[in-house]
């Protein structure tokens, strides 16, 4: 993730765009001519199966770029961004952007944060194959308490823009059919407990 006055340095190279809630901000499939740099909101990635299969793979919040892959290897979104909460994204044109990234000597800084993200996704998977469904809650919990209020200490997780459909791809429930408590069910002890609340708008 780029911080500070590079950040900052890059936002001035796009033109702001707001997403309402719930609305794509980048198409599988469509060709990568630009990316974006997420500024408030957010929003989560997912990739659709041909047989109409939804699976998530991350949450993104500000301070993300979203869809810088299909601009450096110049094919095809592989994945769809959906914005959860209403969204501020810079634009970000593919060429000005690989421009900025070369100048500035960014490339390793750009590379750390993909291993990164390959990092992320591996311990993902792990979590769906051997944590129990609390567990995997718990840490999607925290994932978006970390996205949602980033350095700020709280005993509640709003989970306002998500909703259970959302929640269930996130904690890997539509990977399982056999019966296990459901996230309903998980979330509900959360609010039972007050460190939980939800709202789906």
């Amino acid at each position: 993730m780029l911080t500070g006055e590079t950040w900052r340095e890059l936002l001035a190279q796009g033109v702001p765009r707001t997403f309402p809630g719930r609305s794509v901000m980048l198409r599988q499939g469509s060709s990568g001519t630009y990316l974006l740099a997420l500024t408030e909101g957010l929003a989560k990635v997912v990739c659709r199966q041909p047989g109409g299969m939804v699976t998530w793979l991350a949450f993104r919040g500000p301070g993300d770029l979203l869809g810088e892959v299909s601009v450096f290897n110049g094919t095809p979104r592989t994945a769809e961004v959906v914005a959860l909460t209403p969204c501020t994204a810079v634009v970000l044109e593919a060429e000005r952007f690989r421009r900025f990234i070369d100048q500035r000597g960014l490339i390793m800084d750009l590379m750390r944060q993909a291993l990164f993200r390959l990092r992320e996704s591996d311990a993902h998977r792990a979590e769906l194959l051997t944590f129990p469904l609390v567990v995997r809650l718990a840490r999607a919990l925290l994932r978006l308490a970390e996205l949602t209020s980033p350095g700020q200490e709280s005993d509640v997780v709003r989970l306002t823009g998500l909703s259970q459909e959302e929640i269930a791809q996130a904690t890997g429930v539509q990977q399982n059919s056999a019966r296990r408590p459901s996230v309903p069910e998980e979330s509900n002890r959360g609010r039972g407990d007050g460190y939980v609340t939800h709202s789906a708008d």
